[in-house]
């Protein structure tokens, strides 16, 4: 998954995950704006698979022999 990451007129920083619906994080810092978009992804994905919907983006990440 990749994050977006701009910096805003106001100066802070933005980041996103865009496979991610709605999973954005704010920080002063471009570091802390990252730490806050992946500590958010994590806590989706984990919600999802919890609810047991399906994560296509890890697919990759895990395999499960037949």
């Amino acid at each position: 998954m990749n994050i977006e990451i701009e910096r805003e007129e106001d100066g802070q920083w933005i980041a996103e995950v865009s496979d991610l619906s709605g999973v954005m994080g704010y920080g002063q810092s471009r570091e802390e704006a990252i730490a806050k978009v992946e500590s958010l992804a994590l806590r989706v994905i984990a919600d999802r698979l919890k609810h047991g919907e399906k994560i296509p983006e890890l697919d990759e990440l895990f395999a499960v022999p037949a």
